[in-house]
């Protein structure tokens, strides 16, 4: 009898009708004779609707955010009550159910209340009760801090925590279940060519998650990736007893066929930093990026040039948007001892990545990429690279038009692309 942990995002638990259309994905797990564990996000809009009530309750005083605890105690309240109403929707149909809330597991984090790391998880008691036949219903997103408060994992942290659940207690796989029947080639809402991956691997989902796909959040792939988790990415919108094969992210030994590139992925909430004369000497580079990485502030595509004046460099860098006030407002405070001269930013700015396994044995891809993008009239601003994915910041404006021409280019609008893997 395999455990199998099972997580519906927040459209697939947005009221009771959807809670029951889950509690049959369930019911068919558990009736083939799973041990299962179900992981929830609050219902849609409901974290949203949380983070707002924060906000105001933070005026006219220093305004709440996501490094306080009473904000986590708060929004953490969504993920409890989903998972109480589909104990009770179980119990209706006859079933052994109860909620788990994360300390209750416990599901132990670190003490960066609102973006919180796991780091243990004791499996033991509901290892148990999983096998003695009862249904685990998880409050996703939330754990136990070393400070004995709730603290939460972040946006799509409901991800990261049945991943780690499904490492922690062993389980045959995880399932995801969310309003997409998987893996695309590229966001289906930008081209009609945008197809689904059959299988996907871990590396390539990583790349993919950190570029801005939304499908799963970049913690719970780094950790299906370490642990040898299979994830699989379903539809809770398919009917119960029919679902589709959805994408499998898995080690790329399992793949038949790696593709040269498997997909194109835009990032549109992206903003760029130029940092204008730095001094051209050792430490500066550190004394900036130092104090963004002390305040939790990510930072990615990073690009040095020479300045007009002589002993002097520019240096550029992208970040979240959300991030972009806090980084121009920290690194204008640290001015006199970075000793820089000016500082732009700009939030029309988008990213455009192409990502393949099969780039780490073709050459050639950069320049299509590159050809492409020049034949179109699409000026590129920075690149970054790495062994399976090429990245480049172009105007947002130009964007979408950016991923149909080189989803085009790299030939996966072709009816048989999805069916390589």
């Amino acid at each position: 009898m395999a455990r199998i942990v099972m997580k519906f995002g927040g459209t697939s638990v947005a009221n009771l009708e959807r809670i029951r259309a889950v509690a049959a994905f369930v019911r068919r797990e558990v009736d083939a004779g799973h041990s299962v564990a179900v992981v929830v996000s609050a219902m849609a809009g409901e974290t949203n609707r949380l983070v707002e009530l924060c906000k105001e309750a933070g005026e006219p005083a220093p305004a709440l955010d996501a490094r306080n605890v009473e904000y986590d105690a708060i929004v953490a309240s969504g993920e409890q009550v989903t998972s109480g109403l589909l104990a009770l929707v179980m119990q209706n149909l006859g079933y052994r159910a109860r909620s788990w809330h994360g300390w209750q597991i416990p599901l132990k984090t670190d003490n960066a209340h609102g973006k919180a790391r796991i780091a243990e998880i004791d499996e033991t008691a509901i290892g148990e009760a999983m096998d003695n036949g009862e249904i685990a219903i998880v409050a996703g997103f939330q754990g136990i801090a070393p400070d004995g408060r709730i603290s939460t994992l972040g946006r799509g942290g409901s991800d990261t925590s049945a991943v780690a659940l499904a490492a922690a207690v062993s389980a045959a796989r995880c399932d995801i279940y969310t309003d997409v029947d998987g893996v695309y080639t590229t966001d289906p809402r930008l081209t009609k060519h945008a197809r689904r991956i059959s299988k996907i691997s871990y590396e390539e989902m990583l790349e993919m998650a950190s570029l801005g796909a939304k499908v799963l959040q970049t913690r719970s792939v780094e950790m299906a990736m370490a642990f040898k988790v299979p994830v699989r990415v379903l539809s809770s919108f398919d009917p119960p007893d029919a679902p589709g094969p959805g994408t499998l992210i898995c080690d790329e030994d399992d793949i038949v066929e790696q593709n040269i590139v498997s997909t194109v992925t835009p990032d549109f909430d992206e903003a760029t930093v130029t940092i204008l004369a730095v001094p051209d000497e050792p430490g500066r580079a550190a004394s900036i990026f130092n104090a963004l990485a002390e305040a939790n502030i990510n930072i990615d595509m990073i690009v040095q040039s020479a300045s007009r004046e002589t002993g002097f460099a520019n240096i550029s860098f992208t970040t979240k948007e959300g991030d972009i006030e806090r980084a121009v407002d920290l690194l204008k405070s640290e001015q006199p001892k970075i000793g820089f001269k000016a500082l732009q930013s700009d939030k029309n700015v988008a990213k455009v990545s192409v990502i393949g396994l099969g780039m780490k044995s073709h050459a050639g891809v950069a320049a299509t990429m590159f050809r492409t993008l020049a034949e179109k009239g699409i000026n590129i601003q920075n690149i970054s690279t790495s062994e399976i994915k090429i990245s480049v910041l172009i105007n947002a404006d130009a964007a979408e038009y950016a991923v149909r021409v080189l989803h085009e280019a790299y030939g996966l609008d072709a009816p048989n692309h999805a069916a390589q893997n």
